[in-house]
């Protein structure tokens, strides 16, 4: 990484757009995380709410992808979260959240359009979830905990982020920031 937030080296890039979350919620998860999972919980610089994963994109499609964040997410009313449940699914136990008013979930669409016509992204075929994956595992613990009382928040900005895989797991790094708050 740059000074100036550009990525240096490597070709290819290990991309996702996500909403970085408050000091607070953080702390609130991680002191969740561990009185009530075990396992391989997801570290607190990991900690995010995914609007769009990319996988391996060359170096060179950043410019255009941070444009169609900028575009989607520039200037847009922040969300307003609220964790609701925890689910788990066959390699990821989750917090659901709440989108208050939908805001999120419009700078989820605005963006994957965006992503999609730039080429570099296709949309699941399942409906996107407002979530954070707060733990990792190959077999369901089946941990069935109560949801941690965060009361409502919302992100200040979403981001373009580099995902380095390491042996000891992934480094997220924010290539890109877009301040949120029209």
């Amino acid at each position: 990484m740059t000074r100036a937030g550009s990525v240096e080296g490597d070709d290819r890039l290990r991309l996702f757009c996500g909403f970085p979350l408050p000091a607070t919620v953080l702390d609130g998860i991680v002191q969740w995380q561990s009185e009530q999972l075990g396992g391989r919980v997801v570290p607190r610089e990991n900690l995010h709410v995914t609007l769009a994963f990319l996988g391996s994109r060359p170096r060179t499609e950043l410019p255009a992808i941070a444009d169609a964040m900028r575009a989607a997410a520039g200037g847009s009313p922040a969300p307003i979260f609220e964790a609701v449940r925890y689910r788990e699914t066959r390699s990821v136990g989750m917090l659901v959240l709440a989108d208050e008013d939908g805001r999120a979930n419009r700078i989820a669409e605005q963006l994957q359009e965006r992503l999609e016509a730039i080429g570099v992204y296709r949309r699941e075929k399942r409906p996107w979830l407002p979530h954070l994956t707060v733990l990792r595992f190959r077999e369901r613990p089946g941990f069935r905990p109560p949801v941690p009382d965060l009361g409502t928040f919302g992100p200040s900005d979403a981001a373009v982020y580099h995902s380095a895989l390491r042996p000891d797991g992934a480094q997220y790094t924010v290539v890109e920031s877009v301040a949120l708050g029209g």
